[in-house]
């Protein structure tokens, strides 16, 4: 029998769930120690950081492959 079930880890994961996370686990000065971009940086918030990174393409994907390096971590 076979599923359905995406093999994508951010299948189903929204990018407001993805920079929750990472900033529970890392905070946002070694968030921005370890993705060198100014809305972890300076006067960071998720709300600041969400409108970035929907804007910004390169960003974003860096964002995602640090969720999928840390996922087993969560």
């Amino acid at each position: 029998m076979e599923t359905n079930k995406s093999k994508d880890p951010l299948h189903g994961i929204t990018l407001q769930n993805m920079i929750e996370k990472l900033v529970n686990y890392y905070g946002f000065d070694t968030l921005g120690e370890l993705i060198n971009i100014k809305c972890f940086r300076e006067n960071p918030s998720i709300k600041s950081s969400l409108t970035f990174l929907r804007k910004t393409d390169w960003a974003r994907k860096k964002v995602e492959e640090l969720y999928v390096k840390t996922l087993s971590k969560f």
